[in-house]
């Protein structure tokens, strides 16, 4: 390790909310939720029938036809939000090169089908079912010749390095919210390593989807809540029932602290501590008392270290921004983890969760924290836990309710977790 130190100089923000860091942070701030009814198909088969979609996304904005038709909608997200991180940093192609980092995280699984299942229909027979042979004959016309190459998970790593020239380290992690915090917290090594001075890194994903709603709902995980409409998102809440899936992305730009002072960059935060653990039980369910993420939060903070942790009001972090699931064995057992790697510092936390404003992005929620920790670090504000009324048992942590609070934090943890155990925390300090 060289002990660089790592800083956030730019935000890019794709979400149901806004395009732009602070068309979304605005948003939240003010408020307001972008979750509502499904609108992109009929949702009439899933329990589940809300979500915070993006509608009027115009990928021809950041990407040429001919990458449009080579990616999916998660993955213009990613790009997006990349263009519009690398801009908020001010930093030119001319800038990047091979000494600039790449590491994306995302839940992507399978190419865009929507023409193909529409073309399907010509392969029944006269009884109703699928003629294999016909699918022989025809599948050439069905199946685009380009279908494996936008299906791959990493198609984002290819279409945001092509366009700004990206040659450095790089990685995809595939997963849910671990997936996009474990991305940023690798990039954050690599440049305290000297393996890159600059990275881009995040998460996203286009959840709303019909393939994703159906795997996810069937899980139990989400909200069948329907009948409350914006209100059915309630992290830490008595009436919990399950999360509500959004669209989007979360990209930052982190640099080694000294390149960022040299060139007058602005800096949102310090990028200090990164830590993983795993519950290690059968998904998709938690360990009980959140083991794994009580390792990953000890482990960040070890990481970000005492002189890093000064900055902090207390003894601890000043603010906590949650996975807030809004499950009632997820939510109880983020708080034991919390009250397990902070003790006694849990109480002075102020916590929030921004999933029922935004939607639970799934790849791209937990870099959706660490861009959000950023900001809240940067202006002093903490957004509200919308729908939260009366703590479910063991939650009565000090949750943010009502408005926006100017706590003026010095320290933030940002954590995600997935759906086989993993979790993530990234620290985040005011840059001094």
């Amino acid at each position: 390790m060289t002990g660089r130190r790592v800083v956030i100089t730019g935000i890019g923000l794709v979400t149901a909310l806004g395009e732009g860091a602070r068309e979304t942070w605005d948003a939240l701030v003010a408020g307001r939720t972008a979750i509502g009814p499904l609108r992109a198909y009929d949702p009439a088969p899933l329990r589940t029938r809300l979500g915070a979609e993006i509608p009027d996304f115009d990928p021809g904005k950041y990407l040429s036809l001919r990458s449009m038709r080579t990616s999916t909608r998660g993955d213009q997200y990613g790009v997006a939000a990349a263009t519009l991180a690398l801009r908020d940093a001010g930093l030119e192609r001319s800038d990047l090169g091979h000494r600039t980092g790449l590491y994306l995280g995302g839940n992507k699984d399978i190419c865009q089908r929507d023409d193909s299942i529409a073309d399907m229909e010509a392969i029944r027979g006269a009884d109703g079912e699928p003629d294999m042979r016909k699918l022989g004959e025809l599948a050439r016309s069905i199946v685009p010749p380009l279908a494996y190459v936008e299906g791959l998970q990493n198609g984002g790593t290819y279409h945001i390095s092509s366009l700004f020239g990206l040659r450095g380290p790089n990685a995809f992690y595939a997963g849910a919210a671990d997936s996009g915090a474990t991305a940023i917290g690798r990039a954050m090594r690599a440049i305290r390593r000297g393996e890159a001075d600059i990275a881009v890194a995040g998460g996203y994903d286009d959840a709303t989807n019909w393939w994703a709603m159906a795997k996810l709902d069937g899980l139990g995980v989400l909200s069948p809540r329907n009948d409350l409409d914006t209100k059915a998102f309630r992290p830490f809440d008595r009436e919990h029932s399950g999360s509500v899936i959004g669209d989007g992305a979360a990209i930052l730009v982190l640099e080694d602290r000294e390149r960022a002072v040299g060139r007058g960059a602005h800096i949102y935060a310090e990028l200090a501590g990164y830590g993983m653990g795993n519950d290690c039980v059968r998904p998709p369910a938690s360990d009980p008392e959140g083991r794994g993420l009580a390792r990953a939060i000890s482990a960040a903070l070890s990481d970000a270290g005492a002189t890093a942790l000064s900055n902090s009001r207390t003894a601890g972090p000043d603010c906590v921004f949650s996975h807030g699931c809004a499950t009632a064995l997820g939510d109880t057992s983020e708080v034991r983890a919390l009250r397990t790697a902070l003790g006694a510092e849990t109480a002075r936390a102020a916590v929030t969760s921004v999933k029922p404003q935004t939607g639970h992005l799934v790849g791209g929620a937990g870099a959706l924290n660490a861009a959000l920790a950023a900001l809240a670090l940067d202006s002093g504000v903490v957004p509200a836990t919308a729908n939260h009324e009366t703590p479910a048992p063991e939650c009565d942590l000090d949750i943010v309710t009502g408005a926006a609070r100017h706590a003026r934090p010095g320290v933030a943890l940002a954590l995600a977790r997935g759906l086989e155990g993993q979790a993530v925390a990234l620290a985040l300090t005011q840059s001094n």
